[in-house]
Parts: structure tokens; C-alpha cells; sequence
């Protein structure tokens, strides 16, 4: 009875320890299928797909210019003499800004005045044969000349008669003739030099003497002109270098005046960049020195060459910008963001989100721990972000990358490292 008893207890106690060793086995499946499979996860970092306003631009440098600019310059070297506004002060249309000593202008003036008037007078007397005193001189001549060849004319039909009756010897009739020749010789001269006594070349010489005349006046009264500096339109003397007693020299800079509510942008667009401008696209500025502040305008000009700009080679772009406040100044250096394309309520992804292969550009999306494929097409696209038009949906979890580097594949089991 004893020996059954304890046999009983042995055959309880053998499954319970096969149980537990069965429990164990099945443990440990279970703990390394669970390591195994976080171990084959991939951590990655993600990104999603929202929606924003996207904007693709050409970013460069830019120069603000004054639009419609007057520049007024130092005829010649001179003083300033007086200057009627002040720098940052409003003129009219034909206003007077400043005034140059001009005693030596007005020299030069008289001076050309005088030349001319010389050169008219021989104009005159070519064209007239001579001046009156020598026209008179010559008419008399002429008079005198012609009784003189009626004389000898008649001489010489006297003598022609008393040779035929032998009253006259053939050498008379001959010293008659020559002086009949002589005077009337004498006579055509003086005829000649009342017609045309100066040459093609003296009138020539003459003519070019009253033309040089004529330009030297011309300039010296521009001279006079230029020393009083007139506004010739509506603008602000927005720079103003002189004081009143200063010297000058020729070519100083004396006055710039523009109307500022509008400037003009010079932007220098790198040459892989031209072929994306066109006429009337939106430019958006920004100036250092007055952050979050963004001015707009449009595309005026398109580059016509290629320059070396420093180390770049760019074509220079002009735009013209609104300036309201006056708060662009000329010369100063800005940022230019040229808008190639806007769009407004557009779906985004980040763009290393987007990959591209032989079938086309897809991303990879995180559905249920796995990356899924989706073949997607693109539109804008700026730095950071580029639209998604087709193939994915609002909120989309996507794949930016690896975090050990590893390459992305379909159906590769991955874990969040940025939620």
C-alpha cells in the first residue's frame, strides 16, 4: 500500500516538472521571436505631409537705385556760389537747387560772341567780293579801267585809219593795239575780282572759321546754363555733396534728385538661374536694417549679358519696387527673392522625402511599423519643401531616412526615432 502511495506521488511530481519544462521552452520562443523582431526594426526619422503655401524663388543680392534719377555735374572747375535747398527737401519742375560762379563762363561767352561776329563779317564780304571800302575801291578802279580801254580803243581805230592813207606806219597800229589789250586786260581783272575774287578754298576756310564760331557760342552759353542747376522735375534732394563756397572741379557731383515712392532694383542673378525670369514676376525685398520687413515688386528688365560679378558670373536683373514710406534708400544693398512660382493651400512634403528611380519619383510612407512605396508627382518646390500633387494624402507619416544610414526599402520594419 506503500509502495503504491509513492509511486502515485512520483508520477504527479514527473509531469509537473514537464510542465514547467514546457512552460520555459515556450518562454524563451516567445522572448527571442519578441528580440528578434525589435532587433530587425529600423529607426527613422520622419516627416509629414501638411499643407502650407509654398513658394519657389530665385534668392540673390541687390542694389536699391533711384528711379528716373537727376544728376547734376560740375560744368568746369569754379565755385559753388549759392545753394537754395537742403538735402532731403521736396523741389518743383524748374526750380533753382544751386549756382556755380560763373565770371569765366560769361568771359567765354563774350568771347565766342565776338568770334562769331568776326566770322559773319567775312562771311559777308566773300559772298559780296570784299568789304565796302574795297568794293568801292575796286568799282572806281573798274571805272577808271574801262576809260582808259575806250581810249585806247579809239586810238587804235584812229591809227588803223592813217595807216590805210599812209598818215600811219604799221608799228603805231601795233603799239596802239597792245595798249588797247592791256587795258581791256586791266578791265576784265577788275570785273573778275567784284564777281569772284575769293576761291573755293578761302570761302571754304571762311565758312568753317563761322562754324567753329558758332559751336564755340553754342557751348560757352551751356556753360552759362549749366552753372545754374534747375530741378526738371518733382523729386527730393536726396543727395546733396557741396557747400555753399566750396571748390569743385569739372565732373564733381553737385545734386541727385528722384522721386523715391518708387526705386529701381539692380539684382544680380546667377547665370543657371536666367532662364527661369520673365517680365512682370513678382520680386520681394528685404533690407537688414529693418528685419521682418518685406517690400514687393515686379520685373522690369531682363539681362541682356553675362558678367562677371566678383567671383559670379550673373546677369543683371531690374525691377522696379514700391518704396511708400521713402524707407529704401539708393545704394543701399538688399536681398531679392524673385517669385518663380506661388501656390497656396498645396500639400508638402519635405524634399528628402522624395526619391526618385527609373519608374519615377515616390516616397515612402510608415503604414502599420512597415515603409510602403507610393509613386508620387511633384510640383513647386522651395528649399525645404516640395509640393506632393498626386499620390499621397493629408497628414501622410513619411520616411526621411535611416538613423544608422541604412538604405529605405519597401516593406522594411521601422520604428519612429522623431515622433
Amino acid at each position: 500500500m506503500a509502495d503504491a502511495t509513492e509511486n502515485g506521488h512520483g508520477h504527479v511530481n514527473a509531469r509537473r516538472t514537464w510542465i514547467i519544462v514546457v512552460g520555459l521552452i515556450l518562454a524563451v520562443v516567445v522572448l527571442a521571436a519578441f528580440v528578434s523582431l525589435h532587433r530587425s526594426q529600423v529607426a527613422i526619422r520622419i516627416g509629414r505631409a501638411d499643407r502650407q503655401t509654398i513658394t519657389e524663388s530665385i534668392a540673390t543680392n541687390g542694389k536699391i537705385e533711384a528711379l528716373n534719377n537727376f544728376e547734376a555735374y560740375a560744368p568746369m572747375a569754379t565755385t559753388v556760389k549759392k545753394i537754395n535747398v537742403q538735402q532731403g527737401s521736396w523741389v518743383k519742375p524748374g526750380q533753382l537747387l544751386l549756382q556755380l560762379e560763373d565770371a569765366n563762363a560769361r568771359l567765354q561767352a563774350a568771347r565766342a560772341e565776338a568770334q562769331l561776329k568776326g566770322a559773319e563779317a567775312d562771311i559777308n564780304a566773300v559772298e559780296n567780293g570784299g568789304t565796302k571800302e574795297e568794293l568801292l575801291t575796286t568799282r572806281n578802279a573798274l571805272v577808271k579801267a574801262q576809260a582808259e580801254r575806250d581810249v585806247a580803243q579809239r586810238n587804235l581805230q584812229a591809227m588803223q585809219h592813217l595807216l590805210q592813207s599812209g598818215a600811219a606806219s604799221q608799228a603805231e597800229v601795233d603799239a596802239a593795239r597792245n595798249q588797247f589789250r592791256i587795258a581791256e586786260a586791266n578791265v576784265q581783272l577788275l570785273q573778275q575780282k567784284l564777281g569772284g575774287r575769293y576761291s573755293k578754298q578761302e570761302i571754304g576756310h571762311v565758312e568753317a572759321q563761322q562754324a567753329e564760331a558758332r559751336a564755340s557760342l553754342a557751348a560757352a552759353q551751356q556753360l552759362l546754363k549749366n552753372s545754374n542747376i534747375v530741378a526738371p522735375r518733382a523729386g527730393m534732394v536726396y543727395s546733396l555733396p557741396v557747400r555753399q563756397g566750396a571748390f569743385v572741379n569739372a565732373g564733381d557731383l553737385l545734386v541727385q534728385v528722384a522721386d523715391l515712392h518708387k526705386v529701381r532694383v539692380r539684382a544680380f542673378v546667377d547665370e543657371p538661374e536666367i532662364g527661369k525670369l520673365q517680365k512682370g514676376q513678382l520680386v520681394e525685398v528685404t533690407w537688414d536694417a529693418v528685419p521682418g520687413r518685406v517690400w514687393q515688386g515686379t520685373v522690369d528688365a531682363l539681362p541682356t549679358t553675362v558678367v562677371q560679378h566678383g567671383t559670379r558670373m550673373v546677369g543683371e536683373v531690374t525691377c522696379v519696387v514700391e518704396n511708400g514710406d521713402l524707407t529704401l534708400l539708393p545704394n543701399t544693398n538688399i536681398s531679392v527673392a524673385v517669385v518663380i512660382a506661388r501656390q497656396q493651400d498645396a500639400l508638402t512634403v519635405p524634399r528628402e522625402a522624395v526619391h526618385q528611380d527609373a519608374s519615377g519619383q515616390f516616397v515612402f510612407q510608415v503604414t502599420n511599423g512597415e515603409l510602403q512605396r507610393r509613386d508620387v508627382k511633384t510640383s513647386v518646390a522651395n528649399l525645404t519643401r516640395i509640393q506632393v500633387t498626386s499620390g499621397l494624402t493629408d497628414n501622410a507619416v513619411l520616411a526621411l531616412g535611416a538613423i544608422n544610414m541604412q538604405s529605405l526599402r519597401a516593406g522594411m520594419p521601422v520604428k519612429i526615432a522623431n515622433p
